[in-house]
């Protein structure tokens, strides 16, 4: 299946940094490697690096300084939308990607947490590559009152960023809940996991700007080559 949800390679970049800054991997007032050392890690050309270091300073997240270099600023109201991803590669980092695979909207689930007034949900299925691993399962249900459908080619693999933009909807917050839960038997054929296995599990429900939850979701995660990071500031 060829890969409808693919950003542009500045495009990924840039939203690597943006995690990277809300993370707080890259600190506030850090400065950045020089230009032609970051475009070889990300093994893109440096217009393209240039491109996704636009990206952020246009969001006040990037301060260019001539003949200095490029320091990161940060500005919490840009980090909110990327504040939620806290899968890592073991080492650290690593780009995260998203191939959609399926787009439904269906009955909530009986075994669901109460989220939305609607009885119905858009169940989004998804295969995610941190660093190009693929190591993660993600099940997305958004509550139906939410949209009366999904445009499936509209989505992005920023799915936060898609619910601004397409749908009006800003979450705001969320609540993890980590543990420990068999793989489902939908698995994508070339992830790292296998249906019925034991792996990395994270349950999350979601709060638009009003607190109402709009979302839950259940992401299972290979621990052998991905973990869950939260830093404390």
């Amino acid at each position: 299946m060829p890969d409808e949800t693919a950003l542009p390679r500045y495009l990924q970049v840039a939203e690597t940094l943006i995690r990277e800054i809300a993370a707080g991997r890259l600190a506030d007032g850090a400065r950045m490697p020089p230009e032609r050392e970051m475009a070889a890690s990300y093994d893109i050309s440096v217009g393209t690096l240039r491109k996704a270091l636009g990206r952020l300073a246009d969001a006040g997240l990037l301060e260019r300084i001539q003949g200095s270099g490029n320091y990161v600023r940060r500005a919490p109201q840009e980090l909110g939308l990327y504040a939620f991803f806290r899968l890592e590669l073991v080492e650290g980092g690593g780009l995260p990607t998203a191939e959609l695979l399926s787009v439904e909207r269906l009955p909530k689930e009986p075994d669901m947490p109460e989220f939305g007034p609607s009885s119905e949900g858009h169940r989004i299925r998804r295969l995610r590559r941190i660093g190009g691993v693929p190591a993660v399962l993600e099940e997305i249900w958004l509550d139906g009152d939410a949209t009366a459908r999904i445009d499936r080619a509209a989505m992005s693999e920023s799915l936060y960023l898609y619910y601004r933009e397409a749908l009006g909807l800003v979450i705001t917050r969320a609540e993890d809940r980590i543990g420990v839960a068999a793989v489902p038997g939908w698995v994508a054929p070339e992830a790292t996991l296998d249906a019925g296995e034991s792996a990395g599990f994270i349950e999350r429900t979601s709060q638009a700007a009003d607190g109402a939850r709009v979302e839950y979701s259940r992401t299972w995660f290979d621990s052998r080559h991905v973990r869950y990071v939260a830093r404390l500031r």
